[in-house]
């Protein structure tokens, strides 16, 4: 199931979070070979970690991580913002109805369906949160991950050359790519309203109204 845990609630979840950043270390340092920090329990974190983002991930019926995405607003800081202005021709993106994604995640044995799930998760954030885009960076290998699950981005500017060529996404909220990538992951639009509704004590819908 997908689980909505802000950073600052992680601790309340510690089987789920050591997971997923022990999977993390595995997917970014381990295989990817990127220049993250690992500490000494073998977590993969930055200061992002440390800005209260919300997280979106999957957690299997053993309460492990099975995948996971990072949000934060665009308001604050953010790592395109900081690292990335190269990639959108110096332009900063900041906006209330843009966030940041990043840190997407899949845990070694974790399947097509959890990617779909996560960017399920991804839409009814936008949806609760009155977001209209969210923006990330992403190497080559998630072009072929997003076509999959229907949730490919508009990109805002590339840069490097094969393997390592990485690109800026914009993505649109659009209510019929929710149910496109609802479909693929085999979720119905119910449980993923549930899912959400059980994170965070009220509807989807009811969200935006309460704040």
């Amino acid at each position: 199931m997908l689980r909505y845990v802000y950073g600052s609630d992680l601790s309340a979840h510690p089987r789920l979070a050591d997971t997923m950043y022990r999977d993390r270390a595995t997917q970014f340092s381990d295989r990817l070979g990127w220049a993250v920090s690992v500490d000494r329990d073998g977590w993969e974190r930055d200061e992002y970690d440390r800005l209260n983002p919300l997280y979106v991930i999957w957690e299997t019926p053993e309460g492990r991580h099975g995948g996971s995405m990072r949000f934060l607003p665009t308001t604050g800081r953010t790592m395109i913002n900081d690292h990335f202005l190269d990639l959108t021709d110096g332009v900063a993106i900041r906006s209330p109805f843009i966030w940041e994604c990043t840190r997407f995640c899949l845990a070694p044995d974790a399947g097509g369906r959890i990617a779909g799930a996560l960017m399920a998760g991804g839409g009814e954030l936008m949806r609760a949160f009155d977001v209209t885009h969210f923006v990330g960076v992403f190497d080559q290998r998630m072009k072929r991950i997003y076509r999959m699950i229907g949730a490919a981005p508009v990109v805002l500017g590339e840069a490097g050359a094969g393997r390592d060529r990485i690109a800026v996404g914009l993505w649109e909220y659009d209510a019929a790519d929710r149910i496109r990538v609802l479909d693929r992951a085999g979720i119905t639009a119910e449980q993923s309203e549930h899912w959400f509704e059980r994170s965070f004590g009220r509807p989807v819908r009811q969200m935006a109204l309460t704040g």
